[in-house]
């Protein structure tokens, strides 16, 4: 997408607002409403875009279009929207990765990918696994089928340099695949980076309002691409079409959340920073972050997660009680800030006081000093 006047590319609030709108016709909406629709008229020879629900939608269509105009603006390249998040990652892994291929996963990702991992395995695929920091996964890379990379890792927030991994994927035949969830394409763009898929859970950061479930992978060729979507087309796992219709309304005001996110949440990094009761600092952002210097130099924007470690787990659920401006929830990336005890799924290898802090939309000043207040109180203070 690009000025046609002028022969620049059009900013990231632009593109956002105009994302996979269809051209304007007279007395028809900007956005058309979602099409419920199981099946279609389909008279004679199989023919056309749209036949059966389960295949295509016209609402997907251009919810499509615009994830693919967010992740990667002037490209052509080829969307697939999911029901989750999950779908959207177990749809590449499993339609690329078989019976005796190798597979490497990050071992400090997303707290369901060794579900993932025991399920690949009962297919008699191999998997190995390496820290997302430090470039780690290059050491685990050697004959593998396909990358996973998870960048920023959640919930630890590690950073690692996705061109170099990519390059020396692809040097030794390797797909690379780039979890970007808690980036989102405004702040980071995987494909530039020389990523294959760039897969993501839409329900937190990309649509923001904690009202949907929602996966997609974006291909660079054509034939990923395929394979992807005939993957959705046999396990079934489509998004509703209200649900699809929501995500691309809600794609409208991504700049406008992203941006006041990570204003947000760099504000609270930097109130926790050198705290007494607060262990383990984490965001990106933050010129002292391990990872800085190198989410500095391919990410667009720094994201709304910050994680730190208190004391242990009643200090912990002190604080989390004493917030009133965040709620206790386990997603992340939405207006509203969240925050949880990480620990009390059992699935991360993090302390028991572990927090994660998703910043939301709220005024700086009031979001900073809730937090501040609840640390007070969690320490004994007040």
């Amino acid at each position: 997408m690009n000025d046609r006047d002028r022969g620049r590319p059009l900013g990231d609030g632009t593109i956002a607002v105009r994302a996979g709108l269809p051209e304007p016709v007279k007395n028809e909406p900007t956005l058309p409403g979602p099409v419920f629709a199981a099946h279609f008229h389909l008279p004679g020879d199989v023919e056309g875009p749209y036949t059966y629900g389960r295949d295509t939608n016209p609402t997907w269509t251009l919810l499509e279009q615009a994830i693919g105009e967010l992740e990667a603006p002037g490209q052509d390249v080829h969307t697939v929207v999911f029901a989750s998040g999950m779908a959207a990652i177990s749809a590449v892994l499993l339609s690329h990765a078989h019976t005796g291929d190798t597979v490497v996963l990050p071992d400090d990702g997303y707290q369901a990918l060794p579900l993932l991992r025991e399920q690949l395995e009962a297919y008699g695929i191999r998997v190995r696994t390496a820290p997302t920091g430090g470039d780690a996964q290059l050491e685990v890379l050697d004959g593998a089928r396909l990358l996973w990379i998870e960048t920023p890792s959640n919930p630890g927030l590690d950073v690692c340099d996705v061109r170099r991994l990519a390059d020396a994927a692809h040097a030794g035949g390797t797909l690379v695949a780039v979890d970007n969830t808690l980036a989102t394409p405004l702040g980071q763009r995987p494909l530039e980076l020389g990523a294959d898929f760039s897969v993501a859970s839409g329900t937190k950061g990309l649509t923001g309002h904690g009202d949907l479930l929602l996966g997609y992978v974006v291909c660079r060729d054509a034939e990923p691409a395929a394979r992807v979507r005939r993957w959705r087309k046999i396990v079934g796992a489509i998004p509703g079409p209200m649900e699809a219709w929501l995500a691309h309304r809600s794609l409208a005001t991504i700049q406008l959340r992203t941006q006041r996110q990570g204003e947000n949440a760099l504000a609270v990094a930097e109130a926790l920073a050198g705290h007494a009761d607060v262990t383990g600092l984490r965001y990106p952002g933050l010129a002292a972050d391990p990872s800085h210097k190198t989410a500095a130099l391919q990410m667009r924007g720094f994201g709304s997660v910050v994680s730190f470690t208190l004391p242990d787990r009643a200090h912990a659920e002190r604080f989390m009680e004493a917030l009133r401006l965040v709620e206790d929830a386990t997603s992340f990336g939405g207006v509203r800030s969240t925050a949880e005890r990480r620990g009390r799924w059992g699935g991360d290898a993090v302390p028991e006081g572990f927090i994660r802090f998703s910043a939301g939309a709220e005024d700086t000043a009031d979001l900073v000093a809730d937090v501040l207040r609840a640390l007070v109180i969690a320490g004994g203070g007040g």
